[in-house]
């Protein structure tokens, strides 16, 4: 989708819950607040949670209408807004302790350079979380994108994933109002 598909879609309403996905703030909560980018941020539910905890955030996305709905959150001052498109965007000023990719649906080359990216953005010991529609949720899950080329899975997320000490590489459930959702997540560091 282009960015003014995006604009368009977050003019209407609200596309997400307020609150950070459950997965994820399983597992950053219990981190050491530190530097973190929040790629493909939309309306910044993630930065903004990030922020309340402590982190310094970078919430980047190529959709204004979302960075707007963020921007106008209680809390948001303490976030920096970058409107930039994440395949061109070219870095964070400085190394960061967390890269935050959630729901970010590119084709598999796309993904690929935008994380290859990402991973040399991050300090040694810096955390990569990668979470999004799972391929097989076409079939077996509900909602999210329908076209096969743009969804994750372990497989697609293996290249990058050697680059890490990885926690968790795995496809994931999410339940949802809709019934079960199949995401993949990549929860992993930087070596030291």
């Amino acid at each position: 989708m282009r960015a003014e598909d995006w604009d368009e879609r977050y003019a209407e309403d609200r596309q997400w819950s307020a609150e950070p996905n459950r997965l994820i703030a399983e597992l950053v909560g219990e981190l050491l607040p530190g530097d973190a980018v929040d790629l493909a941020a939309g309306e910044g539910r993630h930065a903004l949670w990030l922020a309340g905890l402590g982190w310094r955030v970078t919430a980047v996305d190529f959709a204004g209408a979302g960075l707007a709905r963020g921007q106008a959150q209680p809390g948001a001052h303490a976030v920096t807004w970058v409107q930039a498109d994440v395949l061109g965007w070219s870095s964070p000023p400085e190394s960061v302790d967390l890269l935050l990719v959630s729901y970010l649906h590119l084709p598999e080359d796309q993904t690929r350079t935008v994380l290859d990216r990402a991973v040399g953005w991050l300090r040694p010991g810096g955390r990569l979380l990668v979470l999004g529609h799972d391929v097989e949720n076409i079939s077996r899950g509900v909602g999210g994108p329908q076209d096969p080329a743009i969804l994750h899975s372990v497989e697609r997320l293996a290249p990058v994933a050697a680059r890490l000490e990885v926690d968790r590489l795995e496809q994931v459930r999410r339940e949802t109002p809709s019934g079960t959702a199949l995401d993949t997540l990549l929860w992993g560091r930087r070596p030291t």
